[in-house]
């Protein structure tokens, strides 16, 4: 069974979640259990340079940026009660960020890393993680990553970072998380089954019981890549889902369903000339579709052509009432 953990490695429950985790695993027989990071980002605005952590936890919105990451901060702040829980967990040592910093590197790390098996990946999150929050080092550092990636026996790991790999792949993940609901840092993701937060060990045996009894059915992975990307489109992310279509347009280019998802990308994202141009092509090749004239329709209105457009409304709507 393959558990994924959807984290950011600048949330200190992300640490918490890890060793509760490994607890529940330490005690549990049966099926092996294989762990794979995946990024989530709880502060997708850091600066690109990073800043002592205390002045950003003296801005007063810091509350929105941590609501995705846990508990929110009281009004003394909670770093006591955060190093009890670490220390409870076994997490040895000062605890606490010094750093505001971007993690969008260390995730390109964490990405890399899966190519070379669970343990380094592993590995490298925990060394990420224990460099941040307890040595205090900037992890948007490259040189503290290459570091942090040679301890965990991940050699290559900054010489990749350098030559920017891992860049198309974190962002596709953070993508294919935000379509399958991924909201909150950590999130357990297995055989279909989700858990949100840090739970006790106990909750967390419990969802692995559960979730190593079901056996969801696997699709293709272009149609799990269909579906992702029309998730993403009803979140009000065309841009995102033209992303994930991107490889389907160029290896499908002839599936009807592939070209109206991208047709319905581009109008909803403002680029009306391709939307245009994909539905014209649709109904070349079969006119009886109501929701093409009807798209069809609304790009050529967007665009000024109301004549043209009209045609389309009015068949749209004597195909399907409906949408009239």
């Amino acid at each position: 069974m393959r558990i994924e953990i959807w984290a950011d490695v600048v949330c200190p429950w992300m640490y918490i979640g890890k060793r509760r985790l490994e607890r529940a695993l330490a005690e549990r027989s049966g099926e092996p259990v294989e762990v794979v990071w995946r990024p989530y980002r709880i502060d997708p605005t850091a600066p690109a340079v990073s800043e002592p952590i205390d002045e950003f936890l003296r801005d007063p919105f810091v509350e929105v940026g941590l609501e995705a990451c846990g508990p929110v901060l009281d009004e003394d702040g909670e770093l006591v009660r955060m190093s009890e829980l670490a220390a409870a967990e076994g997490i040895g040592g000062r605890w606490g960020a010094i750093w505001r910093a971007d993690s969008h590197d260390a995730h390109r790390l964490l990405a890399l890393a899966e190519a070379e098996g669970p343990a380094v990946q592993d590995a490298v999150a925990e060394g990420v993680l224990r460099a941040h929050f307890v040595e205090g080092r900037d992890i948007a550092d490259p040189e503290v990553l290459a570091d942090v990636a040679a301890d965990a026996g991940f050699d290559r790991g900054g010489e990749l970072l350098a030559d920017g790999g891992g860049e198309e792949r974190v962002r596709e993940l953070l993508l294919w998380g935000s379509a399958e609901g991924v909201r909150t840092s950590p999130t357990f993701v297995a055989n279909g089954m989700t858990l949100t937060g840090a739970r006790s060990p106990e909750l967390v045996a419990g969802f692995l019981d559960e979730a190593a009894g079901r056996r969801p059915r696997e699709l293709p992975e272009e149609v799990e890549r269909l579906r992702r990307a029309e998730a993403l489109l009803e979140l009000a992310d065309p841009l995102g889902a033209l992303e994930l279509l991107r490889p389907l347009i160029e290896t499908h280019a002839d599936d009807r369903n592939v070209r109206f998802l991208a047709a319905r990308a581009y109008y909803r994202s403002a680029q009306l000339n391709r939307a245009r141009a994909t539905l014209e092509g649709l109904l070349e090749e079969s006119a009886d579709d109501a929701y093409v004239h009807l798209l069809l329709g609304r790009t050529l209105q967007r665009q000024g052509e109301r004549e043209l457009a009209g045609p389309h409304l009015r068949l749209a709507a004597v195909m399907d009432p409906a949408l009239a």
